[in-house]
């Protein structure tokens, strides 16, 4: 039974293999030579190099010495900044708090799973890094994170350091749960479209009230501080301009409320999600400030986004509205490059321009701009080699980069696949895979666990003669 138990524990730390090695590569200096950069903000750059040096780009231009530098050839590759999703739910563990119209002390943060295999899958398609949006369940829900897919590495080198904080509102359809009732339980608060918006200025009335009430204290003018309100502090920090609003919703007339809503209350909208009808309000939308995160070519899958169109990401972009392109999806996250590619073909947005949909743009909403989405100096050195032209249908990730460690490489990741069947072929000859009535032995009868334990193996268990 200890052969069978190292030999499961040795099979284990195998299968993790193809997906965490990448990722302790040495992020020491890189040089890529000879690609066609594509810099998401400076044009499109023939035959160029990128230095990379502590995780950050160095240094970019023709013909520049290697030094030290691990040197990887691009000739006839194209290098683009690392695709960033602007509304995903991979990696988490939970996504709806749907038992209360208000969640905004629920966080994102605490249900992440590091070793979600999506997470490989997404940088397989160049994703680097993306916003973890709680679900839409409520009319205001949890506080989102901004994070990057360090797959293979601690949960905690995920979370973006210094991202603004962000929150997630919702409109429509989900929050109000008309078509969604629990069995035995009265329905919840709200059920019409003027009951969510009712919701969310009640909270904002509250929170007003909330922090009203600490400036007081602060300021001498009462003795005993306000007890701590969780739900509420969240919404202060909206108030104050400390956290960003990301809005679930498809219809041009709630997005429109939320924005009246926003400016009401002395607050900007991060941004309009899913926004199918954007375009309607488009000169609104750029007025006050918000971005537009969307589907370039989804809809029709409810009554909501039946009035959508291919035009929306050109229209949003010639009206001046920062527009990104984004999955909800583990599936479609693997090809927004070509939801990119897209916005060229409906309504001819410029090539740099549609690459922005899925890199700069998004950073930008997300406020790390300053640091990623696109390739320039001193910025971090999240890069993707590609076979070809990012927007041909035939062009796939080589290499994916973030801070200049490598954590995937379809080179490598091709000749792992020979383990991986053998691992496989392993692992299902196991006694412990097959039933009893297979051949295989009994399963053991559960023991209480006392709490530190790791395995708590009965001597019953282990036969050292096997």
């Amino acid at each position: 039974m200890k052969r069978r138990i190292g030999m499961l524990l040795g099979l284990a730390a195998l299968a993790m293999l193809p997906f965490s090695a990448a990722a302790q590569q040495a992020g020491g200096d890189v040089l890529i030579k000879n690609a066609t950069v594509m810099t998401a903000s400076r044009g499109t750059l023939e035959n160029t190099d990128i230095l990379i040096r502590g995780g950050k780009i160095a240094r970019i231009g023709k013909n520049l010495p290697a030094g030290t530098a691990r040197v990887i050839d691009a000739t006839g590759k194209f290098v683009t900044p690392g695709i960033i999703d602007a509304h995903s739910h991979t990696m988490m563990d939970a996504v709806n708090e749907g038992t209360l119209s208000v969640t905004s002390m629920t966080r994102i943060r605490d249900v992440l799973d590091p070793k979600d295999v999506a997470i490989y899958r997404g940088l397989a398609g160049g994703v680097t890094a993306a916003l973890l949006l709680h679900g839409s369940a409520n009319a205001i829900g949890g506080q989102s994170s901004t994070v990057k897919f360090k797959y293979g590495r601690p949960v905690e080198e995920f979370v973006v350091e210094g991202a603004p904080t962000g929150i997630k509102f919702a409109m429509g359809e989900n929050p109000k749960r008309a078509n969604f009732t629990i069995p035995g339980q009265p329905p919840r608060y709200p059920r019409t479209r003027m009951g969510v918006l009712e919701v969310m200025r009640d909270a904002f009335v509250r929170a007003r009230d909330y922090k009203r009430s600490w400036d007081d204290f602060r300021a001498g003018k009462t003795r005993v501080p306000p007890r701590r309100d969780m739900e509420l502090e969240p919404i202060v920090e909206i108030l104050e301009g400390k956290r960003l609003v990301h809005a679930h919703g498809y219809r041009s007339d709630e997005q429109l409320n939320l924005l009246r809503l926003a400016e009401e209350f002395g607050f900007r909208v991060g941004t309009l999600q899913h926004g199918l009808e954007a375009f309607k309000f488009a000169p609104e939308i750029a007025k006050h400030g918000a971005g537009v995160s969307i589907f370039i070519d989804s809809w029709s899958y409810k009554l909501e986004g039946y009035d959508a169109t291919p035009y929306n990401a050109y229209m949003l972009w010639k009206a001046g509205v920062n527009v990104s392109i984004n999955s909800d999806s583990n599936e479609r996250m693997r090809r927004l490059n070509l939801d990119a590619a897209k916005a060229m073909k409906y309504g001819g947005v410029p090539e740099q321009d549609a690459l922005k949909m899925i890199t700069l743009n998004p950073a930008i909403q997300l406020g790390i701009g300053n640091r990623t989405g696109s390739i320039d100096q001193n910025k971090d050195a999240d890069i993707v080699i590609w076979s070809e032209h990012p927007f041909s249908p035939y062009a796939h990730p080589e290499i994916t980069m973030i801070e200049g460690v490598v954590y995937f490489d379809r080179k490598a990741d091709i000749e792992r696949r020979a383990l991986l069947a053998k691992e496989r072929e392993e692992l299902e000859k196991l006694d412990i895979n097959k039933a009893p009535g297979s051949g295989g032995a009994a399963p053991r009868i559960p023991t209480e666990r006392v709490r530190g334990d790791i395995g708590h193996i009965e001597d019953s268990d282990i036969d050292d003669h096997d």
